[in-house]
């Protein structure tokens, strides 16, 4: 089995993803751009169940950035960890930025274009959509 292995910025929340990683979201709204101080967060949609913490889960700190939408931090280094809806348990956001390499996982599209950051070209061929992510 495919095991993949991250951690924030000081490596005190370390987890473990299990099998084959899903496609990068690219998501340009607001919200993701303020919790990454970024053009865009680079996420990727991990099922709970293949998700396991190995260490620094009591660092982990979450806030709920809008109604439902639950954004998670390491509190040592203050690296975005994942985000979660309490709506969808069986999936995590985990930022991709934090996978070790090698990752085989690709952006799949860009999400919230309408609202991406007026200084940031999209210059790729990927998908773009104005609102939210393509139902899979």
């Amino acid at each position: 089995m495919t095991l993949h292995r991250g951690s924030c910025l000081c490596a005190t929340v370390r987890f473990e993803i299990s099998g084959p990683l899903p496609a990068i979201q690219i998501c340009h709204c607001g919200q993701c751009r303020k919790a990454q101080g970024s053009a865009f967060a680079a996420v990727l949609p991990v099922r709970t169940d293949a998700l396991r913490f190995e260490s620094g889960r009591d660092l982990i700190r979450e806030y709920e950035s809008s109604p439902g939408k639950l954004r998670a931090f390491c509190t040592h280094c203050g690296s975005p960890i994942y985000s979660r809806r309490p709506d969808t348990p069986d999936t995590m956001r985990i930022r991709a930025g934090l996978v070790d390499a090698p990752v085989e996982a690709r952006p799949a599209g860009h999400f919230h274009t309408a609202s991406k950051a007026d200084w940031f070209e999209i210059t790729d061929a990927l998908p773009q959509v104005a609102g939210g992510r393509v139902e899979r």
